[in-house]
């Protein structure tokens, strides 16, 4: 990791805008009453906290949050976890819900939703604009990809990341020449364009976007007096810039030059994959560097407790994250997230599972292969994760086999905010 002065940091007058406003359908029921940045994860963070982290570990204090669907939860998060920054030294990180500043529309795309706080990002006068999506899981300095951007003279740089060629088709993929000079753009191509130099590679694109201001004050303009436009960056800007100015790729590689931990948990299963990750004795995203740590709002909770140690009846954990305030009474957890405030009763079972917080697993329950979601009452003998049918009349179900069970599917919380 490069040691930055800080008389010239690259991150000097940057202004950081996270998209967080998305409705972040493809999770399901998990963002039926939540906007996607501000899912829980990994035990005891909200998605949204990586990419604040990550700009915060890497000196960028101008931090404006684009908020949108559904967002009382992620306000309320950012408000508890992100209220150190003082404004009066020049830190700050602002909350920019849609104002209807402009017209009577609310935000109709990435690209719009910047488009109608251009005087606010004009107010501040930055010297770079860093895009980031809010709903991402990595851990980037993002110091280095600003200053080459810089040295470059681009107009636009976009963050991208190396993934297998049969893996690309998901993603929006970046044809590159050997200077990383973007020729195309292909939006889930069915034969992604390998790298120079690695045929069985290509480049997709992380949604990190470094602009120009003046550049991007003009493209925002363009984009919105064009009436064909769906007003989205991976799908408008990006794509209408090659070719006519200087667009860049920058890989995200770890210093070993293997491509960086990045997952876009946009989907129930990628979710959970994510979460799982997190269980591995190794794991490629490491919550436990001191270098970098991922900061979030904790409230004040007792340690977790593991209770008795009878036959069949003992509290333990293995392969597992248990966060603070939980009890295991007697119950045994195996390659699982448990999130705080759980309590999971005697003789209960959970494997392979994701556990929001403030969850009570009752006695003799078995879950497998599940996530359950925040303040589920989970009622004595309840077994989850063995008759995918079964499952199916209750709660949902995806094509891999994991089971999604929120309170609302219970029948218990309607319609109350988390």
């Amino acid at each position: 990791m490069k040691n930055y002065p800080r008389s010239n940091r690259p991150t000097h007058d940057t202004l950081a805008l996270v998209l967080a406003g998305g409705q972040g359908s493809r999770l399901q029921d998990l963002t039926q009453w939540r906007a996607k940045p501000a899912v829980p994860f990994g035990a005891k963070y909200r998605i949204i906290d990586f990419v604040l982290s990550n700009c915060v570990n890497s000196d960028i204090r101008h931090i404006g949050i684009l908020v949108q669907y559904k967002s009382h939860s992620l306000i309320r998060h950012v408000q508890r976890a992100w209220n150190f920054m003082r404004y009066e030294i020049g830190e700050f990180v602002e909350l920019l819900p849609a104002q209807q500043r402009l017209d009577k529309e609310w935000y109709q795309g990435t690209a719009n939703a910047l488009y109608q706080n251009l005087d606010i990002i004009r107010r501040h006068n930055p010297r770079h604009v860093l895009v980031l999506g809010g709903d991402h899981v990595y851990a980037m300095d993002y110091r280095d990809m600003i200053d080459t951007h810089a040295q470059s003279g681009a107009d636009v740089t976009v963050g991208c990341v190396e993934v297998p060629r049969t893996e690309a088709t998901g993603f929006g993929v970046m044809s590159v020449d050997k200077n990383m000079k973007v020729t195309k753009f292909t939006e889930k191509p069915a034969e992604p364009e390998a790298m120079p130099g690695k045929p069985d590679k290509a480049l997709a694109s992380m949604g990190i976007y470094i602009f120009s201001p003046d550049f991007l004050f003009e493209k925002l303009i363009e984009d919105h007096d064009d009436p064909s436009s769906s007003k989205d960056f991976g799908k408008d800007i990006i794509p209408a810039t090659i070719g006519c100015s200087d667009v860049r790729a920058y890989p995200f590689v770890e210093e070993d030059g293997n491509p960086g931990y990045w997952r876009d948990v946009g989907t129930v299963e990628s979710y959970w994959s994510a979460n799982m990750d997190l269980c591995h004795i190794t794991p490629e995203l490491n919550l436990y560097n001191p270098e970098w740590p991922i900061w979030t709002y904790q409230a004040q909770l007792p340690p977790a407790k593991f209770a008795f140690d009878d036959e069949g009846r003992r509290g333990e954990a293995i392969d597992s994250l248990i966060s603070a305030g939980c009890i295991l009474s007697g119950s045994r957890v195996k390659r699982s997230i448990i999130s705080n405030d759980t309590f999971i009763h005697s003789y209960a079972l959970v494997k392979d599972s994701v556990v929001l917080p403030a969850v009570d697993i009752g006695r003799n329950c078995r879950i497998n292969r599940a996530i359950i979601d925040k303040a589920c009452i989970i009622p004595p003998d309840t077994v989850i994760g063995e008759d995918l049918e079964e499952d199916k009349k209750r709660f949902y179900v995806d094509e891999n086999g994991i089971v999604l069970v929120t309170p609302d599917m219970l029948g218990q919380h309607l319609h109350t905010v988390r």
